[in-house]
């Protein structure tokens, strides 16, 4: 093989791994948002609604298991991992003081994004998170691996020493496992607005207390600086071990939260211990999950319509990501079609894969004409501008 094909094989390696990652994650996102509109049902089990059938029951514990707080942390190592890409990008045109200033300006952009999104679309944002997260995390961008592991072990140990407490307590105060359902039915569009826009500074700041995501960003700027996924070829054996490693830790950290309220009916604070741990393990999950696109990179040789359709939305994912929290308000809020009211945890689990899989042929059909995301573009324009 030459120089010039190695090249290219690294590029399709990169992007098949990165976008088959970005894609199925968006479908992950959204599964475990969908829940939280399903208000004419009794709460379950923390963010789960309560199921009234085997199917639904079998769902809910599927979801704990692979999606719930896995999806996030894998979100959060894919931002990372960005991040780490358009440093080593701008760095070698521009110098690294003009690339965290690029990074920042685009960290302020994903933070208004968030903000329209939350306050004035009505969905559940992660953007202004990740955005408050590069914010804080670029000047770690030049730092050595060792230190940036150094600083994945501080975070996690942190957050293992207050989060499972902060839910316990919780949930005691609560006196419930389930969480109080927000929705009520009598939802209008203004009202809606107004509370939003009041919350714009609080979702952020109660995402990074209550469901951390520093630490996976270090993880996937540890992951960026060893080109994990650029050149997986070179780290076959460490993909595995991360893969296998980050799974069983998130089964493991995932089972106690299964089992309640079905076999077992521990008292309200020791739910919300179960829970804190549930989060923590998944940001091994989400280590997991990005070694696990990682080898899918390696081993697809065909990529075929589905393959295609897939890296075609996560080449997108921030178009869909916003697209998808948009058409999640529309269809179940009680401010446009209120399917919330009537959905049941199986026939909300069917709707998700219906619009993951008509938005995929959306993204399938703009690949092949050459389309970019209308939000991609936008934010590259307002990043790299002319200051």
């Amino acid at each position: 093989m030459t120089e010039f094909d190695a090249a290219e094989t690294a590029k399709k390696q990169r992007a098949l791994s990165l976008d088959i990652a970005r894609g199925s994650m968006l479908f992950l996102i959204i599964l475990s948002h969908i829940p939280l509109f399903l208000y004419m049902i009794e709460p379950g089990v923390l963010t789960k609604v309560a199921g009234s059938t085997p199917l639904d029951h079998f769902l809910n514990a599927l979801m704990e298991i692979i999606v719930d707080n896995r999806a996030r942390p894998l979100f959060a190592i894919l931002f990372g991992y960005g991040l780490v890409m358009i440093y080593r990008k701008q760095q070698e045109r521009k110098g690294a003081d003009e690339a965290k200033r690029i990074i920042k300006r685009r960290c302020w952009y994903l933070i208004i994004f968030g903000a329209i999104l939350a306050g004035v679309a009505g969905g559940q944002d992660i953007l202004m998170t990740y955005g408050i997260a590069g914010l804080l995390l670029v000047s770690s961008l030049n730092k050595t691996n060792s230190k940036i592991v150094k600083y994945v072990l501080v975070s996690t140990i942190i957050c293992l020493l207050y989060l499972p407490l902060l839910w316990g307590v919780v949930l005691l105060g609560n006196q419930s496992y389930g969480l109080p359902i927000e929705l009520t039915g009598q939802e209008t569009y203004l009202n809606t607005l107004l509370e939003g826009l009041i919350a714009i500074p609080i979702i952020p700041l109660f995402t990074h207390l209550f469901f951390p995501v520093i630490p996976s960003v270090l993880m996937g700027i540890w992951l960026g600086n060893v080109n994990i996924l650029i050149k997986p070829h070179d780290h076959i054996k460490l993909l595995k071990q991360l893969t296998i490693g980050g799974l069983t830790i998130s089964l493991a950290g995932a089972i106690p939260l299964v089992l309640i309220n079905d076999v077992w009916f521990p008292d309200f604070f020791t739910a919300g211990i179960a829970y804190g741990v549930h989060i923590i393990t998944g940001f091994a999950g989400g280590l997991g999950y990005a070694a696990l696109f990682g080898l899918l990179g390696i081993t697809i040789k065909k990529h075929g319509t589905i393959v295609k359709a897939i890296t075609a939305m996560g080449k997108r994912s921030l178009t869909f990501f916003v697209t998808h929290e948009v058409l999640i308000v529309l269809f179940l809020s009680p401010i446009a079609f209120n399917l919330g009211a009537v959905l049941t945890v199986t026939t909300s689990v069917l709707f998700g894969l219906a619009m993951w899989v008509v938005t995929l042929s959306i993204a399938y059909l703009m690949d092949r004409h050459q389309i970019e995301g209308p939000l991609e573009r936008y934010m590259r324009y307002v990043t790299y501008k002319k200051g």
